[in-house]
């Protein structure tokens, strides 16, 4: 073997990684102590780019369409406000679109809580009712079912006596329950400030991170990770506004055919397929299991129905609206 200087080398980074594999296999506990301590140190960091990358396609949004044009007359002071103020708009328009779902979904869940032991209590009498007529031939089966006692007052009661006295022992102590409140929220505080720097700064950053990979990539590797963060920055951006834009769609057709068949929890149930819709191809049947029992303690032929129409504006928003709004953006 010819030891020349770049073979010498070789040889000692693969001496050296050995060595690295070898001690991090003999100490694996620290190891692996040393990466979770990594992870707590870089998560917030990591959610804040997480935040900056959604934040960024609605403000994307506004600074082309309303400071585009001011822009490419170069106007000074638009190009230096057009990203700060585009910024503000979106967390307006976020924070906006996130009251004005709590203020319909809260009330409608209260009311939906509040009804939801008479429900239940009218509902119990009936299924036994018709367990009982289905089982008349199965004494033993039948007794078993006529002692079932629902009491919605006292499950209350237990519900809440838990919350006072035995969440405690769940959750632990009150101190560790609000330092983990406390740190929770210095995370998310630290995400935000992070993910508001680099939307404010992206282009500066974007610059710094290509000198680096210039400095210590070969243009090989950086050819190909420039054109797959390209890709993939274009594909997830049109991925998550066709979702949405889907969600919505879908969440108003609900609306709409559960309010005209007289369904209950209409509205409730409409964002709340909505919002699991964002999950790709389970996430609606996840609303769906959730409407059709609330439905189903009210009326069970109300909740067969829900199921059909569930079924039938799933086929069409899957074979017809689903392709046209994601999958065109998508490609």
């Amino acid at each position: 073997m010819n030891l020349d200087k770049d073979n010498v080398k070789k040889i000692r980074g693969l001496i050296l990684f050995t060595v690295f594999v070898l001690v991090a296999l003999w100490n694996y506990e620290l190891v692996f102590d040393g990466v979770v301590l990594l992870w707590k140190v870089i998560f917030p960091f990591v959610l804040g780019g997480a935040i900056a990358f959604l934040v960024n396609i609605p403000m994307n949004f506004f600074e082309r369409k309303i400071f585009g044009k001011a822009k490419k007359k170069e106007k000074n002071w638009v190009v230096k406000l057009a990203r700060p103020c585009s910024l503000i708009l979106t967390l307006l328009t976020i924070i906006g679109v996130i009251a004005v779902v709590m203020l319909v979904v809260i009330p409608e869940l209260g009311r939906t809580i509040l009804n939801l032991g008479k429900t239940v209590q009218d509902f119990v009498p009936q299924a036994q009712a018709w367990a009982i007529q289905a089982f008349h031939e199965h004494e033993e089966i039948v007794d078993e079912i006529a002692k079932i006692d629902f009491k919605w007052d006292e499950i209350l009661e237990n519900g809440i006596n838990f919350l006072k006295n035995g969440a405690g022992s769940v959750i632990g102590t009150t101190f560790e329950a609000a330092k983990g409140i406390v740190s929770g929220m210095t995370t998310f505080f630290i995400s935000f400030v992070f993910a508001c720097y680099v939307l404010l700064q992206k282009e500066k950053l974007g610059v710094h991170v290509k000198k680096l990979m210039c400095a210590f990539m070969p243009e090989d590797w950086r050819n190909i990770l420039f054109a797959l963060g390209t890709v993939v920055n274009k594909s997830f951006t049109s991925f998550f506004t066709g979702q949405c834009l889907e969600a919505v769609i879908l969440g108003l057709m609900f609306l709409i055919v559960m309010t005209i068949f007289g369904l209950p929890y209409a509205m409730l149930v409409s964002i709340l397929i909505a919002f699991t819709a964002l999950i790709p191809i389970f996430g609606a049947f996840i609303g769906c299991g959730v409407g059709a029992l609330l439905i189903f303690m009210v009326d069970p032929v109300k909740a067969l129905i829900f199921i059909v129409i569930f079924l039938v504006l799933q086929q069409i928003e899957g074979n017809f609206i689903y392709p046209h709004v994601v999958g065109s953006s998508v490609g």
